[in-house]
């Protein structure tokens, strides 16, 4: 077959076709265009899941007369000049859009149509393309002082073909939704407005500029409960910023669908984010639950490649590692500065929980409800007064089993002048003070011997005992192990492990990395590795399988969390089994020890597996179960 050049209209398609997968990507491309225009609102309706119509309406800088025309011309664009030798660098990109490829493949699948006043002209003008087929430039009414209105109908007429890959108008419409909630989350200062089939579906009015407007917005979109559970996320190394919010781990998902990174104002999908994202909360959820989080990096444009997806929702970063050495980096020491603080959706889940039983039936004659369970308290009136000679032998053995559960924390902020570390030494026969002004107050009881009830200034407080002395525990073994380093053991004989070249250079290059963590290996021949020493906390373990993970793991996410995890894995079940178990009778100063410990120990707000330690009850709350208010 000889070769042929495609004539304008077949290309066009073909664009349309990379650039325009879905309604979903018109009303994209059309939104970034207002973006870049300067919009201060910008308008969206959509109908038949925008395969019917689509409408975008911006108050931006507009268009004239003359630039309509050029406007629906492929590559042809404003946002990219040449610098003074007349070059054009694709590397100093610092708008959304640079294509010039969006207008002409809408315009080549649809009727399109443009009307618009450019700023400071009185006259608004149209242009008309159907199917690649463009019209004359005639006047027009618009209804602002300045902007552009771009609507688009009977999207893909022109390729039939593609019609049949569309899923249903309710999916079509979603996708719309979507899109446009992360261009809101991009651009806080903005306003928008959604009409589904001549129905409102989403006004999100313009906020302050900077930190506050932006959690305002992302309140707005991902829900109040984010607010109120989002950590502020802010670091910078080397020219790179990273700044947004993180949700605790208590406060997460089944699924990573709010999971969002915005790279210099642009909203993108990159798998190193989700790497990033598992290596920073590795710690504190199990595998099948997702944090929260919204991130917005800022670099020169140089370090960002933005032309390596058509439809521009990836980019490639010069430096991958340091992004996510940053993200990584950041995420843990912002989880970290959180301390003990739990979800404030634990407490809501809770309250949800405490409804009147009905029983089957109705009111059973005879019917006697059985006796309260037999809790034990260890607090009596008038201050700490356990039975003598119980109180300070459990706590001297549960010191000896578990040092430094009875002592309190080396806070130097104490509510009260009166209260000192070395009140929880033993039992005092009066003690007067009472520290309900800590934050998780002063212990009031244990009941079923399992949990710690403790009361506030302004609440009730419930703790899961074993779960949050586990994260004690654990957290002082990572500490020990990191001053420590993680000891070793010789492999009788090394093990040779097989894998593809490309796998076995990747995981020799991060040898000295795989060495902190214990793991000895070192290349042995093209496609091998050999693996002299193993960490000693795994015992005996399936080298062979470990090293694969590590490989998969550096190929998907260019970190060996596989080893890292395994570690923690094991240290946490050491924490597990070295924890106070549930079932074990504690006296009022070990459980105010407990609490004080949980209070100055990062992440305690969560066991192992992103599960609460702890409830925190407001007396607001329990009045209303009661109707006292």
């Amino acid at each position: 077959m000889p070769i042929r050049r495609l004539p304008p209209e077949t290309v066009n398609r073909i664009a349309a076709g990379e650039v325009v997968e879905r309604p979903a990507s018109a009303v994209k491309e059309l939104v970034e265009n207002a973006l870049d225009a300067g919009a201060a609102s910008v308008e969206v309706q959509a109908d038949g899941g925008g395969l019917t119509r689509i409408l975008v309406a911006d108050d931006g800088q507009g268009l004239t007369a003359e630039e309509l025309p050029l406007a629906i011309e492929r590559h042809a664009t404003s946002k990219l000049g040449p610098d003074v030798h007349g070059d054009y660098d694709l590397l100093q990109i610092s708008t959304l859009g640079f294509r010039g490829e969006a207008l002409p493949s809408i315009g080549s699948v649809a009727r399109l149509s443009i009307s618009a006043r450019a700023k400071g002209q009185a006259e608004a003008h149209a242009i008309l393309v159907e199917g690649g087929a463009v019209g004359q430039v005639t006047p027009s009414g618009f209804p602002g002082p300045h902007g552009a209105r771009v609507e688009v109908r009977d999207l893909f007429y022109a390729t039939p073909a593609r019609l049949k890959f569309m899923k249903s108008e309710r999916t079509e419409s979603l996708a719309i939704a979507e899109e446009l909630k992360r261009q809101a989350m991009a651009h806080e200062a903005v306003s928008f407005t959604l009409d589904i089939d001549g129905r409102r579906t989403l006004r999100l009015p313009a906020e302050r500029k900077g930190p506050e407007g932006r959690l305002a917005r992302l309140a707005a979109i991902m829900g109040r409960d984010f607010q109120d559970n989002a950590l502020a996320v802010d670091y910078e190394r080397e020219g790179v910023k990273l700044s947004g919010f993180a949700g605790l781990p208590t406060f997460n998902r089944g699924n990573s669908a709010h999971q969002y990174l915005f790279v210099n104002g642009r909203p993108v999908r990159d798998r190193l984010l989700q790497g990033a994202l598992r290596g920073a909360y590795a710690d504190f959820l199990a595998r099948d639950r997702h944090p929260l989080v919204a991130l917005y990096l800022e670099l020169d444009p140089s370090q960002v490649d933005v032309n390596v997806h058509p439809a521009k929702a990836e980019v490639r970063f010069r430096d991958p590692s340091l992004v996510r050495g940053l993200i990584v980096g950041g995420l843990r020491h912002t989880l970290a500065g959180a301390g003990h603080r739990a979800a404030t959706t634990v407490a809501t889940d809770a309250l949800n929980g405490f409804r009147p039983e009905s029983r089957p039936g109705g009111y059973v004659p005879g019917y006697i409800p059985p006796p309260p369970a037999q809790g034990f308290s260890a607090w009596r009136m008038g201050g700490w007064n356990p039975t003598p000679g119980s109180g300070g032998g459990m706590a001297a053995a549960l010191a000896q089993a578990l040092p430094g559960l009875t002592e309190v924390s080396a806070r130097s902020d104490y509510p009260d002048a009166a209260y000192s570390p070395g009140m929880a030494e033993g039992p005092t026969a009066h003690v007067t003070f009472d520290p309900v002004d800590f934050p998780l107050g002063a212990a009031r009881a244990q009941v079923h011997e399992t949990y710690i009830v403790a009361q506030t200034r302004d609440g009730v407080v419930i703790v899961d005992q074993h779960a949050a002395h586990e994260r004690l525990v654990y957290e002082r073994m990572k500490v020990e192990m990191a001053q420590g380093g993680v000891s070793r053991q010789a492999l009788l004989l090394p093990e040779v492990v097989e894998l593809d070249p490309a796998e076995a250079e990747r995981v020799a290059a991060k040898a000295d990395e795989l060495a902190a963590l214990g793991l000895m290996v070192e290349p042995f021949g093209p496609g091998a590795i050999l693996v002299r020493e193993t960490p000693a906390l795994l015992g005996e373990t399936d080298v062979a399988g470990l090293i694969r993970d590590i490989a998969d793991d550096l190929a998907e996410n260019g970190q060996a969390l596989a080893l890292k995890e395994r570690l923690e894995e094991v240290c946490s079940t050491m924490a597990c089994h070295g924890s106070v178990r549930a079932g074990r009778r504690l006296t009022a100063p070990e459980m105010n020890a407990l609490l004080r410990q949980m209070e100055a120990t990062p992440h305690s707000g969560q066991c192992n597996h992103g599960r609460p330690t702890y409830v925190e009850l407001k007396l607001a709350d329990i009045e209303r179960l009661f109707g006292r208010r």
